[in-house]
């Protein structure tokens, strides 16, 4: 099936507009015990690697199902990253587990405000036990943050923005679906929008025309060819890392199959998480065994397609195969060599123990509907050269104070206000500090690696 959701690099040295310091920011304040006060929320508080902020390390009470709250409950981990009260919120979700290490998305530091980091249900540790998978839905997920925001607007009353990339830009849209008065606006980066599961055909047309360089398409398509035509020194590459690793492949079924995904995942995860220019990197077809298994697993990462790499992603998997949907393009460069086509698809990588049944594009037809006919103070980006923007949030009519923007040449990634062009980057800076309440001012903001590096936005292995 594919690739997990995630987006690919990192942008570098942001110029933004930024409100400088109020004088409450160097005021003494007891944001320790006004976290401790309520009801549900444990706190924790970790040495700050950020100046300026504290950073809290917090689990708040969720219900497993908030349509019947007297039944089982779940702690769901939340990462806080204060700076002060009267700055803008910036609620950020991966759509997977909560980074555990201090970062200013991009939105963040364009308003230089407060952060939290909400792991998203069923990813652990946030995920109740004994597990009952139907409640792993994108409402469900949704009435997480809008319980989450609830509480904690009592101490954070300026406006609130939400992000997030990829299956975390999702999330986004989802929340504010069902909740469109919870956040002031939402900067939602490289998010599908899977309206038909059953037409993937704006896959095989990317795939066809993607980039400006026909010679680095074609060579992506003739490196998959020849992987699988090497299986067995792929295969005997792949078993003693497994070996080596202790790897199993109790979902994958045999090693044979794991390698055959992750070729099929190579020319996605090619353009997914690398840049057209990174095509004079790849090996000639007559480099050795060890040359072409080593660039599969750079770019697919082999042990993803283990039991030890998907079992993290299982929660996501479920909802790809229930509510999302997934991406399915034609491997026509590929066949006849494959042997698991059919295997692409969101049951492959779920235990078999686990019940699954689509809802042939209700939640998601819904969401679009919201999108063009209802949504405001969205902003969508999207790389040029990214596979999951193929099917993207389209506005509508109904649409209001929203944009879309792509930035030209660029991948999976989830700093992409920076990478517009000039007139563009302004318009969106301009709209999210009018949304944010923050004074427009010139400015540069100082580039760390915490601002410029966001943990759940780098390569990840594709699946």
């Amino acid at each position: 099936m594919a690739l997990v959701l995630a987006a690919g690099l990192s942008g570098a040295g942001t110029t933004a507009w930024a409100a400088g310091p109020t004088a409450t920011e160097a005021a003494a304040e007891d944001i320790a015990a006004e976290l401790k006060a309520i009801p549900g929320m444990k706190v924790e508080e970790k040495a700050s690697t950020l100046p300026g902020q504290r950073w809290f390390w917090l689990t708040y009470r969720q219900p497993v199902d908030h349509r019947h709250p007297k039944g089982q409950w779940f702690e769901q981990r939340v990462l806080l990253q204060h700076k002060s009260a009267d700055r803008p919120m910036v609620l950020y979700t991966s759509g997977y587990n909560t980074p555990t290490t201090m970062f200013r998305s991009e939105p963040t530091a364009l308003v230089d405000g407060n952060q939290i980091s909400v792991e998203y249900r069923y990813f652990t540790p946030s995920r109740p036990e004994p597990t009952d998978w139907t409640k792993d839905t994108i409402w469900q997920a949704a009435t997480d943050e809008h319980r989450l925001i609830g509480v904690l607007k009592k101490i954070y009353k300026g406006r609130w923005i939400s992000t997030g990339g990829s299956k975390g830009g999702m999330t986004a849209v989802y929340h504010k679906r069902f909740y469109p008065r919870d956040v002031d606006g939402s900067i939602v980066y490289v998010a599908p929008n899977d309206v038909d599961n059953d037409d993937d055909s704006r896959y095989d047309k990317f795939f066809a025309t993607v980039g400006t360089d026909d010679e680095c398409r074609a060579h992506i398509k003739s490196l998959a060819r020849e992987l699988l035509k090497r299986r067995p020194a792929m295969l005997e590459r792949f078993k003693a890392a497994a070996a080596e690793n202790g790897w199993t492949f109790s979902i994958l079924k045999t090693p044979d199959r794991a390698f055959e995904n992750s070729v099929m995942d190579l020319e996605w995860g090619f353009w997914q998480y690398m840049l057209q220019s990174d095509c004079p990197t790849l090996p000639a077809l007559d480099a050795s065994d060890d040359t072409l298994y080593a660039t599969l697993d750079a770019i697919a990462g082999l042990s993803f397609y283990t039991d030890q790499g998907l079992a993290p992603y299982i929660p996501y998997y479920y909802q790809a195969g229930t509510q999302l949907g997934w991406g399915k393009p034609q491997f026509w460069n590929l066949r006849p060599l494959l042997r698991y086509e059919d295997s692409y698809q969101p049951r492959t990588y779920v235990p078999r123990d686990i019940p699954m049944r689509f809802d042939n594009g209700r939640a998601m037809r819904d969401i679009d509907r919201w999108v063009r006919n209802h949504g405001s103070r969205l902003m969508f980006l999207y790389g040029e050269n990214d596979p999951w923007g193929s099917e993207r949030f389209r506005l509508g009519r109904g649409s209001r104070d929203s944009a879309v923007y792509e930035a030209p040449g660029m991948n999976h990634s989830g700093r992409l206000i920076d990478k517009l062009p000039a007139g563009q980057r302004s318009e969106a800076i301009a709209d999210l500090l009018r949304w944010a309440g923050v004074e427009q001012r010139a400015g540069v903001l100082s580039t760390t690696p915490s601002d410029a590096t966001d943990p759940m936005l780098q390569k990840r292995p594709p699946l």
